[in-house]
């Protein structure tokens, strides 16, 4: 109950600071299984685009988060694990230590819908996108029937600047673009830059 009311307590939350509009531009909000895949540049980035789906899509869709950040005793692990239900993974772990990509091959095969930064940490930078890592290409190439969506994120990095308090009164878009999927013989380089210049091309001009 607690896990239910606070979910509720921050998606209404999440729209009314953000004013976030979900602008599906390349697919509909289908009950079928995808992997959005999405630029990131704040810890709320999940968080916004997580409360933007539909309550049906919202209860099978587990952001993809990183351990070393989220699942530490107290409010961070109940909510990454009690309320989004997240999928973690091990950012630091070394070779020799298994796929640190486990937990989402085991998420995907199970029939959860992810939410996914193939950037793979925040991008604090003054590129819009950074090179994507290598997880998006293994993931496709391992479940080749999930769509892989992806969705830029607009404007949250400016709500919450760093070092403000209070949210500043900007309107957040997020913005679905048309799915993807691995192609017979296609590369990881090229899968990447494919999958980059999809995200990228949903970016507002002056993003």
């Amino acid at each position: 109950m607690l896990a239910t009311l606070t979910a509720f307590a921050i998606t209404s939350a999440a729209r009314l600071i953000t004013g976030a509009r979900a602008l599906w531009l390349g697919c509909t909000p289908q009950p079928v299984q995808r992997l959005y895949f999405a630029n990131h540049s704040s810890h709320g980035d999940f968080v916004l685009l997580w409360a933007s789906l539909p309550a049906p899509l919202r209860q099978r869709t587990r952001p993809v988060a990183g351990a070393d950040y989220w699942a530490r005793p107290g409010l961070r692990d109940f909510l990454i694990r009690q309320v989004f239900n997240g999928v973690l993974i091990d950012r630091q772990r070394g070779e020799g230590q298994g796929n640190p990509l486990q937990p989402v091959l085991d998420a995907l095969a199970q029939g959860d819908s992810l939410i996914f930064f193939p950037e793979g940490t925040r991008n604090l930078g003054e590129e819009p996108l950074m090179p994507f890592r290598s997880g998006l290409f293994h993931l496709a190439a391992a479940h080749p029937g999930i769509e892989l969506v992806p969705v830029w994120i607009a404007n949250l990095n400016r709500v919450m600047p760093k070092g403000r308090a209070l949210p500043l009164p900007l309107l957040c878009t997020l913005s679905f673009g048309d799915p993807l999927h691995l192609l017979a013989d296609e590369g990881k380089q090229a899968f990447l830059e494919r999958a980059s210049r999809a995200l990228l091309n949903l970016a507002p001009k002056d993003a």
